[in-house]
């Protein structure tokens, strides 16, 4: 796996380990250069917006987690040398234990992430 491939992967899994941790600001700012677009919303949002529905979505627990486990697998990365531009596909799927409820799947899907790479860091551009 070529450097750049795993610097991508390591995005994602970054993404992950902050949502999963709490984080959510700093998860909110790997995405400060990109546009974002929700499913269930039209057009494009910034990290900031991001960052808003997060706190308005996610429960943080005393331990000041949402309790969860993010789980990102299956990436297929094409990176294009030439524009310094890569896309990555890849799947989730989250797990959560509360004092209520037993560890459990709450959500999974697939992620199409697009990065650019400026002055030699990958970022999130979509």
């Amino acid at each position: 796996m070529s450097n750049s491939a795993i610097e991508l992967c390591n995005l994602l899994y970054r993404y992950a380990e902050y949502l999963d941790s709490g984080q959510l600001v700093a998860a909110a700012e790997l995405f400060r250069h990109a546009r974002i677009k929700l499913h269930n919303h039209d057009g494009f949002i910034d990290h900031q917006a991001l960052l808003g529905i997060w706190q308005q979505r996610l429960k943080l627990y005393p331990c000041g987690t949402p309790r969860s486990k993010h789980i990102i697998s299956n990436p297929i990365i094409d990176i294009d040398q030439a524009s310094q531009t890569a896309t990555v596909r890849s799947s989730y799927t989250v797990l959560q234990a509360t004092y209520s409820l037993p560890l459990q799947i709450i959500a999974a899907g697939r992620y199409v992430d697009e990065f650019e790479c400026v002055y030699g860091i990958w970022r999130f551009s979509l």
